[in-house]
């Protein structure tokens, strides 16, 4: 008893925490609607700057207030540095598409990883011990229970009560509540925009901040802290409701608890239990447990029409164009060497795995957190079969995309029903289940170890003949999914992405077209997810994680979401990038970043967008000189 006890109280400790990062990042995005992957790192800068402002000599000499005032300092400079990329990066997109601004906070994650190694290094860094007020441990009905942790429990409903006035009682708390159900409604009343949303990325970050200050005394400070946070404070904010603080503690509360006695009741599925709930609570409660509907999102540039083929080019030109492709994918890898073999073998596994994620974000209006649970899913299919049933090549290459189909049939069912941030997020739910399951689930995936020996079949073993094999089957899935799009089907999934009323109105069934394109879309990503496995020899759950998702979105944003050239030119150049700046420089990952802001500020719509836009103009050029 007394051990459930202990565990109940570690929960709420653990849950206050989290409520101060999750707090913030509600706040974020119920006024700015930018779902703020940044958010992470400002997380772990709190804990960096804590931790150096600790290590001054001074500061010992202050005891405990030493202590709090080093703490509530990291908090107000993360809160600044916050306020400083709203206003140098984020305010400047604030019109693009929701999602593409995931790419320019993405971007932030990268930039802020690598100056975080470049000003700290690569070691952790242990905090000091709590102050002498909150040092040891006090007896609580009959326990022996640590004074910070009590400390922290504390903090949660302090930090809940001052939102709550500050939100009710306060002229700048009504404001960011109007902008919450309507940011054109609250500019048209005269209100500076740009002060309340630089005033909320302050408040937000400074909550982000704090609460990484305060780990200090449990926790060793990593650099890779700040991507284990925000996929927790993520399923918070989603879980209690978007913009909803009460909701944002409750769900806090919820994770804490479920932490807590996970590992003593359910010790084979502790990392699948928080995403197993929060997939349950949105499909009974789509906005959460003590959400509203949000209102609508800001005006942004409309989606472009969709081009027929040949428009922008002559029918001679572009035949000669395809000519030329096709030479050079056939024709050129003859003179290469294994090397850039298996790297073009790698960009045609992503150029497929982005154009079956580029079909329900741009045609089908559709936001997908969690990808890679198709691309894992076709991997694993392929693996075990050759693991259990000694399956040759072919017949893991044709397992793998019904295998993954059928994953997208089941579970887009209850995605089709749900719609923006919450519909993405019970994607990454439905990937974290997967991914929990092929992590612990030794006996059958091999854990952490992986599958291995998945080799192609014997004549395509060569680095050549396997990229001809990639070649084939990726282009001609891709070929397929452009065929789609041009088809009345995709014709339609636009359709009820623009305005699913009208849709209906004219007896279009808006759930079975967008319920038809996720199986779709998980179809082809299966397929990929195979061929990579072949490819590799090899499937682990990585294949099936967070990382390979936020890599897929990547792609698309980058080449442009409503571009039917953007998974190509966004994987190519996503994966080019990444490959290139990894081989000259230990900082890749800032040049990627500030790469992928360069892009985000000068070309809003992607590469392929970019790319449109060039041909429309050169068009126009060539039919005004005529």
């Amino acid at each position: 008893m007394q051990d459930l006890a202990v565990q109940a109280l570690n929960g709420l400790a653990s849950a206050s925490s989290l409520f101060l990062v999750a707090s913030g990042l509600t706040l974020i995005f119920g006024v700015s609607r930018i779902v703020n992957f940044a958010h992470g790192s400002l997380y772990m800068l709190g804990a960096y700057l804590g931790w150096t402002l600790l290590q001054l000599p001074s500061v010992d000499d202050w005891g405990w207030r030493g202590f709090a005032l080093a703490v509530l300092l990291a908090a107000l400079l993360a809160g600044g540095i916050g306020a400083l990329l709203e206003i140098t990066v984020l305010r400047r997109i604030y019109r693009a598409p929701e999602l593409f601004q995931l790419l320019a906070t993405f971007a932030l994650v990268l930039v802020v990883q690598d100056l975080v190694l470049l000003l700290w290094g690569p070691d952790d860094k242990f905090g000091p011990r709590a102050p002498v007020p909150l040092r040891g441990a006090i007896d609580l009905l009959g326990l022996r229970f640590p004074r910070y942790e009590l400390f922290l429990i504390a903090l949660g409903p302090v930090v809940l009560g001052l939102l709550w006035l500050l939100l009710h009682r306060t002229r700048f708390g009504i404001l960011l509540r109007a902008a919450t159900q309507d940011r054109d409604m609250v500019a048209a009343l005269g209100v500076d925009q740009r002060l309340l949303f630089t005033g909320v990325f302050f408040l937000g970050a400074a909550l982000a901040g704090l609460g990484g200050a305060l780990q200090l005394p449990r926790e060793a400070v990593t650099p890779h802290m700040d991507m284990a946070i925000i996929v927790e404070a993520f399923v918070v904010v989603v879980l209690g409701g978007l913009g909803s603080i009460p909701g944002a503690f409750l769900a806090a509360l919820l994770i804490g608890e479920l932490h807590a006695f996970g590992i003593l009741v359910f010790p084979r599925i502790t990392l699948v239990l928080v995403f197993l709930v929060m997939a349950v609570v949105l499909v009974l409660r789509p906005n959460g447990l003590l959400g509203k509907p949000l209102g609508p999102p800001p005006a942004s540039e409309a989606a472009p029409p969709l081009p027929a083929p040949g428009t922008f080019l002559s029918v001679t030109l572009r035949r000669a164009l395809l000519a030329l492709a096709a030479a050079a994918l056939l024709l050129g890898p003859l003179l290469l060497g294994d090397y850039p073999l298996i790297l073009l073998a790698d960009f045609a596994v992503l150029v497929l795995f982005a154009a079956s994620l580029q079909l329900i974000m741009g045609p089908g209006g559709m936001a997908s957190f969690g990808h890679a649970a198709f691309f894992g899913a076709g991997a694993y299919a392929a693996a075990l079969a050759m693991k259990y049933w000694a399956a040759p090549m072919l017949l893991g290459l044709s397992l793998a995309p019904f295998a993954a189909g059928l994953a997208g049939l089941g579970f887009g069912w209850f995605f089709a029903r749900l719609s923006g941030v919450y519909a993405a997020m019970l994607t990454l739910a439905f990937a974290q289940i997967l991914w929990s399951i092929a992590f612990q689930w030794v006996e059958v995936t091999g854990g952490d170890n992986g599958i291995l020996g998945v080799w192609p079949a014997g004549w395509a073993r060569g680095r050549l003949e396997f990229w001809y094999l990639a070649l084939a089957l990726c282009g001609g899935g891709v070929w397929l999914l452009r065929r789609a799009v041009h088809a009345p089907f995709g014709l339609a999934l636009r359709g009820q992405r623009d305005s699913a009323l009208r849709a209906e109105a004219i007896g279009l069934d808006t759930f079975r077209l967008r319920w038809a394109a996720f199986t779709l879309a998980a179809f082809w990503a299966g397929l990929a997810g195979a061929v990579f496995a072949y490819g590799k020899g090899s499937v682990f759950p990585s294949f099936l994680a967070i990382g390979r998702s936020v890599d897929g979105l990547l792609m698309v944003l980058l080449g442009g979401v409503h571009s039917l050239a953007g998974p190509l030119l966004g994987a190519v150049a996503f994966a080019g990038l990444q490959e290139q700046l990894a081989r000259v420089t230990s900082l890749w990952r800032l040049l990627l970043g500030l790469t992928i802001l360069a892009l985000v500020l000068f070309f809003p719509q992607g590469l392929g967008g970019a790319l449109s836009a060039a041909l429309s103009r050169l068009r126009r050029r060539q039919e005004g000189a005529a």
